[in-house]
């Protein structure tokens, strides 16, 4: 599994580097047989430590988690407790469907649009397009509704846009306001 380990603004030792290395690696080897790669960032936050990790899976899903504490070490051991509970229930689920994914996930090219936000005034707009901040490339995962849910849940998203396995098309997931989950999934014109 390859590491990216990285502090903003602060200096990462590499005792620390080792000890997140070894606890991921037997943290994921326990629950997920093919990880990709790792992503961990250290930063401070006033008196706090503050601890991003994500976690590429090669089935396309990714785990996602983020703790703080006063002390460094600690701040990553909290955020490995949560990875180590979201990849147990990632693997409860797979179980549970009885179902392996046979090969990876594969993903579809699409553009992502971040839009600037307009001040509220009683004048018309001088036009009705919306001013583009920014434009990325963004992959849009081809998984079953219960990948997907999987899959939003893992990365801690309100929202999961994914094209849809068994049906070809885009659909949706998204969290309610009530907690449960809604799955929109536009009917196809033949």
């Amino acid at each position: 599994m390859r590491y990216q380990i990285s502090g903003k603004q602060i200096d990462i030792g590499e005792a620390l580097q080792t000890h997140v290395q070894t606890t991921l690696d037997e943290t994921v080897q326990k629950y997920a047989g093919r990880p990709t790669d790792a992503n961990i960032i250290f930063s401070k936050s006033a008196h706090e430590y503050v601890c991003e990790a994500t976690i590429h899976l090669s089935s396309g899903l990714n785990a996602a988690a983020k703790a703080h504490d006063t002390e460094i070490y600690a701040a990553f051991e909290s955020c490995a407790e949560k990875l180590d509970k979201q990849l147990r229930r990632y693997k409860r689920r797979l179980k549970d469907h009885h179902r392996e994914r046979a090969e990876p996930v594969e993903l579809l090219g699409a553009s992502s649009y971040i839009l600037a936000a307009e001040e509220q005034s009683d004048d018309e707009p001088e036009s009705l397009q919306p001013i583009i901040v920014a434009e990325m490339e963004t992959q849009i995962p081809s998984l079953s509704v219960g990948e997907a849910v999987m899959q939003m849940e893992l990365a801690g998203a309100p929202v999961l846009i994914f094209r849809n396995e068994g049906k070809k098309g885009l659909n949706v997931v998204y969290r309610r306001e009530d907690g449960n989950i809604g799955w929109i999934e536009p009917r196809l014109q033949d």
